[in-house]
């Protein structure tokens, strides 16, 4: 078995706190989450998740989507507590002859 070594990173503090009570809830610790997420990566040789921009910017379309929402041209959905809420949403708008 071979020797630990020790890496340091910069995280951010809020993101890195959620992190630890998230693990801390799945019974592992940030070490331990890392060192499974390196793990994977060298046996897929892939990153095991899609990495996130954090220079995210919404399309044309989402856009629009939220310019219709705000002015209240369009009605946002949710949240449902339920997939049968949600279903029941979708029939009671299809009833309406709102759907596209």
């Amino acid at each position: 078995m071979s020797k630990d070594t020790t890496i340091n990173l910069c995280v951010n503090a809020e993101i890195k706190e959620q992190a630890d009570a998230i693990f801390s809830e799945m019974g592992l610790s940030l070490s331990d989450a890392f060192n499974s997420w390196l793990h994977q990566v060298c046996i897929q040789r892939v990153l095991p998740a899609e990495p996130i921009s954090y220079s995210y910017k919404p399309n044309a379309e989402t856009l629009a989507l939220i310019d219709r929402i705000e002015s209240g041209e369009e009605e946002m959905a949710g949240p449902f507590e339920t997939f049968e809420e949600y279903k029941a949403w979708l029939e009671e708008d299809d009833e309406d002859g709102e759907d596209e």
